[in-house]
């Protein structure tokens, strides 16, 4: 009787040796050499994250020194978008509904100061002012702020939220107080 080998169900070949046959022991061999080029690369990629960085010179750190107190530029105002206008003189002034306010201090030499003021105003037809005056003798800076209105004019009744930054400028070395509508809002020293 002859004898009828068996195959079996699932086997996974790969083209092989030079005999043109498949080969279930070529498939070993390529697994095992994928397993050494990954372990080639890692072990390239170890060498090289830890080999020193090229050289490059770099200029020495230059040296940073404060002037002196006396050399401190004058108070430097800017531009405030929202002060007093020519045009408002045919307006009516109103207040502002201040819920809060304070200071922003600037980390830079020298220190900018800025007033932040957040509110109501009475309806949108109300346009916001707000006045900073130069510091007085005793180092404090007045802040008016308020609204105008044309009389005019009729506008919903709502109230328009707003919240507005303010530039004071820099300032001469010294202490400050900040007021906004009579009260302190703050303090800094320049």
């Amino acid at each position: 009787m002859i004898g009828i080998a068996k195959q079996p169900r699932c086997r996974f070949f790969v083209w092989g040796n030079n005999s043109g046959k498949w080969n279930v022991a070529s498939m070993n061999r390529i697994g095992d050499q994928m397993k050494y080029q990954t372990i080639f690369f890692l072990l390239t990629l170890l060498i090289a994250s830890c080999a020193p960085a090229t050289s490059q010179s770099f200029p020495p750190d230059t040296i940073v020194t404060n002037p002196p107190g006396d050399t401190m530029p004058a108070n430097e105002p800017s531009t405030n978008p929202l002060g007093p206008k020519p045009s408002d003189g045919k307006l009516t002034r109103g207040s502002a509904f201040i819920q809060e306010s304070g200071l922003l201090i600037r980390e830079s030499y020298p220190p900018q100061i800025s007033l932040t003021v957040s509110g109501d105003l009475p309806n949108p037809c109300h346009e916001l002012r707000v006045g900073v005056s130069v510091p007085d003798a005793e180092n404090k800076i007045l802040a008016d702020v308020y609204t105008v209105v044309d009389p005019n004019m009729s506008c919903i009744q709502v109230l328009k939220p707003f919240r507005e930054n303010i530039d004071l400028g820099t300032f001469q070395s010294g202490h400050y107080t900040v007021w906004v509508n009579g009260e302190m809002v703050g303090e800094f020293d320049s």
